[in-house]
């Protein structure tokens, strides 16, 4: 089974993202799961956000879990907490920052020797979507460093679960997509 966590603030998108990703898997005839847990139920409240993804019906509903992935979407959870917890040997961790790997790193030293990919999600949503809200940009940097789809599959599925957007935002979500998938590092 695949598990993917999110650390996220409340607002930014991590729900929605986990179900968009959600989404794509299941229409592939994958079981998925897609859920949260919210401390305060605040906008701007730290929060994590879940998937699993199986060949079999997932019967696990627990928030613990070894991720193979974590998502930092909110680069001050990156420092502030530990996005390391109950990581296997080989969780890749995706952070949205201006930070370089190494720089990320140096300031957060649990990172070490672990496979750290870094992307400005933030910059990128802002840029592409007009709103700091970094959930897709998220999602193709993971196409990236996962392989899970092809960038154009995945694209071309979201489409179809933002379908009841303005046609702009849905435009604007795809560049950010891409722009996510061709900048992480």
């Amino acid at each position: 089974m695949l598990e993917i966590r999110w650390h996220s603030r409340a607002g930014q998108g991590a729900v929605t993202g986990a179900k968009g990703l959600a989404d794509v898997v299941s229409a592939t005839g994958k079981h998925v799961q897609a859920f949260a847990f919210y401390g305060s139920a605040k906008r701007g409240a730290s929060m994590t956000a879940y998937n699993r993804v199986s060949d079999k019906v997932v019967m696990n509903h627990e928030k613990y879990m070894k991720p193979d992935y974590v998502f930092v979407i909110d680069p001050a959870l990156a420092l502030t907490g530990d996005i390391t917890l109950n990581g296997k040997e080989n969780t890749k961790y995706i952070v949205t920052t201006h930070l370089t790997v190494e720089e990320l790193v140096a300031k957060q030293p649990k990172l070490a020797g672990k496979e750290v990919h870094t992307v400005d999600c933030i910059t990128i949503a802002n840029e592409t979507i007009g709103r700091p809200i970094p959930n897709t940009p998220m999602l193709g940097a993971f196409m990236k460093v996962s392989g899970m789809f092809e960038i154009e599959f995945f694209k071309e599925s979201m489409k179809r679960v933002l379908k009841k957007l303005p046609q702009k935002i849905i435009d604007a979500n795809m560049l950010a997509i891409q722009r996510a998938y061709d900048e992480v590092k």
